[in-house]
């Protein structure tokens, strides 16, 4: 990217957004066919919809041109920040890990791939080396801020560990950290059950990211989260109903911890909950199922993730896309109003 660009952060933003989307759209129709050529498709969940079983075979890891898209926009647009690199590393390993998930999926021929625990160790482990670094190297402090209520200091208990000049652990923001990244993660995750859902609804919450990141001064994160929303709109093209591919563990796991890593950097751990409320509804709607189920042999929900139950409601799985869209829309531009309301009623822009 020329050096005189530079100049104009709000292009390299829309630059970034552009230049994903058109690779994804180039690269995608590649990935099919190799995909198909060598019969990886999706393997079906044997308890889900029985609309969804025509769905066996479909190609899936279509996250892995997404990630390549992103990869290639953030190296060339983003230049070489400690931001974008750091961004970068925590997604990569992420989408590797459900990569390896995806292909034992396929190896195996059955819908369950890595077993839970194989895949929250390496999310943990991912989420507390970003964290490490965040603090120590990108200075991050070990706060949360909770709009109109408090900044809540969570580096009140920290470890000055005597390597490398010293590595502080602020022990509790830590383990806040994880359980926020590893559960967008897995939120994310559960939201990507039907066609164009989780690609829709994160396209829109990183929109609002790099709206935040923009707003907030910092260019390198606001390039990132512009890039992965234009891949996420690249897929939408060949993942909207019906799917000729889906992203697989391998996009929505990187996705998640993609906007887990933003949060942290932009300093939006709280609002994040909110713009990506739809995620935490999906991610709730599950565990109060099973929760409910063990205490009761009943059910609360007809299925579970939330979008399942719309759709054993009679919603088509359009319909449920389009409207779960709107909402992740709404809550999306709550989050942004809230991040920002005190600031601007207080008449510090």
């Amino acid at each position: 990217m020329p050096a005189v660009f530079v100049q104009y952060p709000t292009f390299l933003v829309f630059v970034a957004f552009t230049l994903t989307v058109v690779l994804t759209i180039l690269l995608m129709p590649l990935w099919i066919k190799f995909l198909r050529t060598s019969h990886i498709g999706q393997q079906v969940r044997a308890d889900g919809p029985e609309s969804h079983l025509v769905k066996q075979g479909t190609p899936t890891m279509g996250g892995v041109i997404m990630l390549l898209a992103v990869i290639v926009c953030a190296l060339v647009v983003g230049r070489a920040s400690g931001d974008i690199y750091v961004l970068l590393g925590a997604t990569i390993l992420t989408g590797v890990l459900g990569l390896v998930d995806d292909a034992s999926k396929v190896i195996k021929e059955r819908s369950l791939g890595l077993t839970p625990k194989a895949k929250l160790v390496g999310q943990f482990a991912i989420a507390t080396v970003f964290c490490l670094v965040a603090v120590n190297a990108l200075h991050v402090a070990p706060t949360v801020e909770i709009p109109f209520v408090c900044t809540l200091d969570l580096g009140v208990w920290t470890t000055v560990v005597p390597l490398a000049g010293g590595i502080s652990i602020p022990w509790l923001y830590l383990a806040f950290v994880n359980v926020l990244l590893v559960g967008l993660c897995n939120a994310v995750n559960l939201t990507d059950g039907l066609d164009g859902l989780a690609a829709g609804t994160v396209m829109v919450v990183m929109l609002v990211m790099a709206a935040i990141a923009y707003r907030s001064d910092m260019l390198g994160p606001a390039i990132f989260s512009s890039a992965l929303a234009g891949a996420c709109v690249g897929f939408l093209w060949f993942n909207s109903f019906p799917a000729d591919i889906f992203m697989g563990d391998t996009g929505s796991l990187a996705l998640g911890m993609a906007l887990g890593c933003l949060a942290v950097l932009t300093k939006t751990e709280f609002v994040v909950l909110i713009i990506g409320g739809l995620f935490v509804a999906e991610a709730l709607s599950v565990m109060i199922q099973v929760f409910y189920y063990k205490k009761t042999k009943k059910r609360i929900f007809l299925m579970a993730p939330l979008h399942h139950h719309f759709e054993k409601k009679g919603w088509s799985e359009t319909k449920v896309v389009v409207r779960f869209w709107i909402i992740s829309g709404v809550l999306a531009a709550l989050g942004f109003s809230l991040h920002f309301a005190q600031t601007l009623l207080l008449g510090v822009v």
